[in-house]
């Protein structure tokens, strides 16, 4: 931690809010480390469920009919990759915010940094994980669980088990003027009705339940204990003050939760309304 020894940073243990929200609170949180010199991790959840689209994913890959259907909310983040089902019971976020100058200029190496307290998590809680060690092919590439498992930024249980080992853990990183954000999600459970059913595919429960693992598999822990065990290895990571939100930033937030990561523009097509469009 020599690169973020002595900043300020706080440790929000946010509750669940819809999944536009989420995305925007990681937006306000960077205009905080930049503006203000307060860098932020949190953990969070989702409610309601909510699948995430990829920056660059076709929005004609969602089984929308299957989200209403099943009261599944849709948004898109700014990361690449797959779609993922966040549920609101068996799915753990986090984020990580902080300036760029701060962190290692080097991909990977900014991943291992960021990586750390959530790999710290799991061993705590008894959970033998570890980056990946070998690639795994792609199963379905819409889906961030059924991609292809990059040891840059993918975590699985057993660690050192090759192609044997179930991803536990995709974290993904994007860069905002000049502020970085890593997000991540922790398997708690597995719902893979739902994380299946949420592609315009014909995919087997199966195809998830053999590539994905779990915490509560694994360890047996309680949901709470599990984030609580997350929330406390981010803040030892970095010597964050308990906090919360400012009310001037779950403001922002909702500003731009309406305009952009709830809009269907935003959503179905990666288009930003201005400030005063109504979304359609």
């Amino acid at each position: 931690m020599t690169a973020l020894d002595d900043r300020e940073w706080r440790v929000i243990r946010d509750g669940s809010r819809e999944g536009a929200m989420q995305m925007a609170l990681e937006e306000v949180a960077a205009r905080t480390a930049l503006e203000d010199g307060v860098r932020t991790v949190r953990t969070y959840s989702w409610e309601p469920s909510t699948l995430s689209l990829g920056y660059r994913q076709d929005a004609d890959t969602v089984d929308w009919d299957f989200c209403e259907r099943e009261g599944i909310d849709v948004t898109r983040r700014q990361t690449g990759g797959g779609g993922i089902y966040h549920d609101r019971f068996a799915d753990i976020s986090y984020t990580i915010v902080a300036p760029a100058d701060e962190v290692p200029g080097d991909l990977m190496d900014c991943y291992e940094l960021f990586c750390d307290p959530i790999l710290e998590a799991f061993d705590r809680m008894s959970v033998d994980a570890a980056f990946a060690s070998a690639e795994q092919d792609a199963i379905y590439q819409p889906s961030c669980y059924l991609r292809d498992i990059n040891p840059a930024h993918d975590i699985v249980a057993p660690a050192n088990a090759g192609d044997g080992a179930n991803k536990i853990s995709g974290n993904a990183q994007y860069r905002q003027r000049d502020v970085v954000i890593q997000h991540g999600s922790i398997s708690y459970g597995l719902e893979p009705r739902n994380h299946v059913g949420v592609f315009d595919a014909d995919l087997a429960e199966s195809t998830f339940t053999d590539r994905v693992t779990s915490v509560r598999d694994v360890a047996g822990i309680d949901r709470d204990d599990a984030v609580e065990t997350i929330a406390e290895s981010l803040r030892d990571w970095c010597d964050a003050d308990e906090s919360s939100w400012r009310d001037g930033e779950l403001e922002a937030a909702r500003a731009l939760a309406d305009r952009k990561f709830g809009a269907d523009e935003w959503v179905r097509d990666r288009e930003v309304l201005a400030a005063g469009d109504s979304p359609r």
